[in-house]
Formats: structure tokens, C-alpha cells, sequence
């Protein structure tokens, strides 16, 4: 287990302040759980007095995805204690996800302008944040950029518009922000400042790109914040340094997460405005979204990608590592840990440890874990070995 005696330090001020996993069970439960482990209960006063976190950024981030549901409900506890007894070191915990709302009540004026913060999934995010710091556990904030339908709706003059007015919405409805428009990826970068205050160690953010629609669709959007012959690359281009130097003072890594055949594509953007060497070049890391399931048919030769899971993310990233220099961003993935509609086969154990594999073998020991329902199998995680050290925040990948 990873709750040594030193993390246990912290537990003590978890009663007294009623912050922390153990504030969420009474004493008595908190006393047995202690004696089980036969540690002893040591209370340092630098906890209680909350003088900030000491972020200790792992050798190599091992993570899951945790949205923002299971983390502001009883579903925290299971994958805390998940993390406990696996080798995995972090969780990326939805800040703001695709529907606009926020995990937690914002003081960011664009926020409680919109009502982001009136949607949010829990009151008690410091709590939760000081039980993960006390487990050990690397926490990393996900902010969702361009989809943020609620900040479109609410702010129609930094949305995509349709031809003819009002907002162009993607195939399943959704409304966009547009992403040439600064105000934007300053949004993005204020909640980020806010996250970091808050205790998140690392930044990451999604939907750094323009809608993945269909041709024609695109081709009734309007982009009003767009620059003369601004192209779709060079908009993202520009927001992305953009936002990387509201960051990067923070001192946390800034991180970017991509499409998978954007490492792949060596022409054109993907009609999304994401190039890999754009990124690469000014994040600290790039987080290539490499689901087997996500290639058509026919990619890196095969019929079925989705049933070569570790061919597929072997090859995936084998082209990433190809196009990213020695001094460029580390190169972290994201694997697929759920099972696509009927698409076969069903992704088990078996087909998760492949990609972990297929990783490890191409020389890449980090990665995320996938689940939108944030449900995860401990037979499908590396199992935890107390040798596992950690580096400081400027640790590799």
C-alpha cells in the first residue's frame, strides 16, 4: 500500500480540520483503519495550517481519467484506494468538461457571468484534493477549450455562428466557442490559474482545435474572431502559445491533448487546425488520444484496427516519437480503456494491457487510461511495486 507513515502524517489534521478522505467517516471508523496498519498517527503542524502543497511530479505519470461525477461522489473513494494498490500515480480530473460546467464554484468573473458555476458537481473540491495529495496522488486539472456549448450560448459574440445568424451547432447539436477568438483561451487560462491555486499540480487541456465535422457542415460556420486569411492551423497555432504563457508562471507543466493521427498525418491539419509539431514545439507535454477504436479501416494496415490493440498504439506512437526532437514536449497517451459500441472485441483486461505495453516497448513508461464513465478494473493495471520512486517536478516522462 502506498498509505505509509509518512503520508499518514497528514491524517491527523484530516480530524482536526474535518478535511481529507478521513473527514468523510466517523472517528471510530478512522481509529480501526489506523490500527490496521499499525502506524502510528503523527500530526505535523504544517498541515494543519495549509501552507500549500509540495507537488512531487512522478517519474512517470500513470493515470486515469476521472470525470467530474465520480470525483464529487462516493466513486473518489474507490479509485483512491484503486491507486493505493496498483501502480498508478495520478488522476486527470475534469475541471470543465464539454458541457461547460465547472467541477467546482468558480471566482473567475466569466464563469459566474455564464453560470458555470451554478452547474458545479461539488462543494467540497478542497476535501477531496487534500485526501488525494495525502494518498500520494498526482492530481492534473482537464479544461476543455473550444466545446463549451454554455459558454456559446451565453456569450453568443464568442461563438461559431451560422450563415444566416444565429449559432452553427455540430451533428449532435452542440454549439462552439470560436477558437480564433482570444477571449477563449483567456477564459481557459484563468480557470487554470484557479485550479493550480486550488492544488492541482499540472494543467491539461482538451478541444484545442475547431469541430470535427464534415466538410460541408464547416463550410457553414462562420469564424467572425478570425484573423484576414487566418488558416485553421495558424489560429490554433496562435492561441495555443497563447495560452501556454498564461501557464507556464504558474510553474506547472502545461499539457495539450491531441488526436491520435495528428502524430500520424504528415499533411495538412485534419481540417481541425492541430499539427504535431505545433505542439510539441511550446507544451511541456502532448497527449496523443491513440484509441484503437478510433482509426478507420485500414490504418497502419489493418482491417480492424480496433481488434490490434497493441500493434495499433505500438505503430501510433512509434510516428509521434518519429516527429518530436530531444528538447521537444514528452510524449504521455492516452489509452482506451472502455468498449466502442458493438465494435468487437470488448475491451478487457487483456486488451488494456496491451496498449500498456505497446507503450512501455516503445520506450514511453507514461500514460492515461480512458474511461468516460470512469470505471476501471484492477486487473487491467501494472500492480503497485514499492520500488516505484519519485522524482521532483521536473522529472521526465
Amino acid at each position: 500500500m502506498r498509505l505509509q507513515s509518512a503520508v499518514l502524517v497528514s491524517l491527523g489534521a484530516a480530524l482536526a480540520t474535518s478535511r481529507g478522505l478521513f473527514a468523510q467517516f466517523p472517528a471510530e471508523r478512522l481509529v480501526a483503519q489506523a490500527d490496521q496498519s499499525r502506524a502510528s498517527l503523527i500530526v505535523d503542524i504544517r498541515f494543519a495550517q495549509r501552507l500549500g502543497y509540495q507537488f512531487l511530479r512522478p517519474g512517470a505519470v500513470k493515470a486515469l481519467y476521472v470525470n467530474a461525477w465520480a470525483f464529487s461522489g462516493s466513486r473518489l473513494w474507490d479509485l483512491v484506494r484503486l491507486v493505493d494498490s496498483t501502480d498508478v500515480n495520478a488522476l486527470v480530473v475534469d475541471v470543465k468538461d464539454d458541457t461547460g460546467c465547472l467541477l467546482y464554484r468558480s471566482t473567475v468573473p466569466t464563469a459566474r457571468a455564464i453560470g458555470a458555476d451554478q452547474c458545479a458537481r461539488t462543494n467540497d473540491v478542497q476535501a477531496r484534493l487534500d485526501t488525494l495529495h495525502a494518498h500520494g496522488i498526482y492530481a492534473i486539472a482537464r479544461i476543455v477549450v473550444a466545446k463549451d456549448p454554455l459558454l456559446a450560448e451565453r456569450k453568443p459574440g464568442w461563438s461559431v455562428r451560422a450563415q444566416g445568424g444565429g449559432l452553427w451547432r455540430d451533428r449532435i447539436g452542440s454549439a462552439w466557442v470560436d477558437a480564433f477568438n482570444d477571449s477563449v483561451w483567456v477564459y481557459a487560462g484563468e480557470l487554470a490559474r484557479e485550479a493550480v491555486g486550488l492544488g492541482f499540480a499540472e494543467v491539461q487541456f482538451d478541444y484545442v482545435r475547431l469541430p470535427d465535422e464534415p466538410r460541408a457542415r464547416m463550410a457553414t460556420a462562420i469564424f467572425a474572431a478570425r484573423r484576414n486569411s487566418e488558416s485553421p492551423r495558424e489560429g490554433v497555432r496562435r492561441q495555443v502559445r497563447l495560452l501556454t504563457g498564461m501557464v507556464k508562471p504558474l510553474g506547472v507543466p502545461v499539457t495539450f491533448d491531441v488526436f491520435g493521427l495528428t502524430a500520424s498525418v504528415t499533411s495538412g491539419d485534419l481540417g481541425i487546425g492541430q499539427v504535431w509539431e505545433d505542439f510539441v514545439d511550446v507544451a511541456d507535454v502532448v497527449l496523443p488520444m491513440v484509441y484503437p477504436s478510433h482509426y478507420t479501416r485500414g490504418a497502419f494496415g489493418f482491417r480492424t484496427p480496433n481488434a490490434h490493440p497493441y500493434s495499433v498504439v505500438r505503430l501510433a506512437l512509434a510516428d509521434a516519437l518519429s516527429r518530436t526532437g530531444t528538447d521537444a514536449a514528452q510524449i504521455r497517451p492516452y489509452l482506451q480503456a472502455f468498449t466502442l459500441g458493438r465494435r468487437r472485441p470488448r475491451y478487457t483486461p487483456a486488451e488494456i494491457q496491451a496498449q500498456i505495453r505497446a507503450a512501455q516497448d516503445a520506450g514511453i513508461h507514461s500514460w492515461v487510461l480512458w474511461n468516460p464513465r470512469s470505471v476501471y478494473l484492477r486487473a487491467a493495471l501494472p500492480p503497485y511495486r514499492s520500488d516505484a520512486g519519485r522524482l521532483p517536478a521536473s522529472g521526465g516522462e
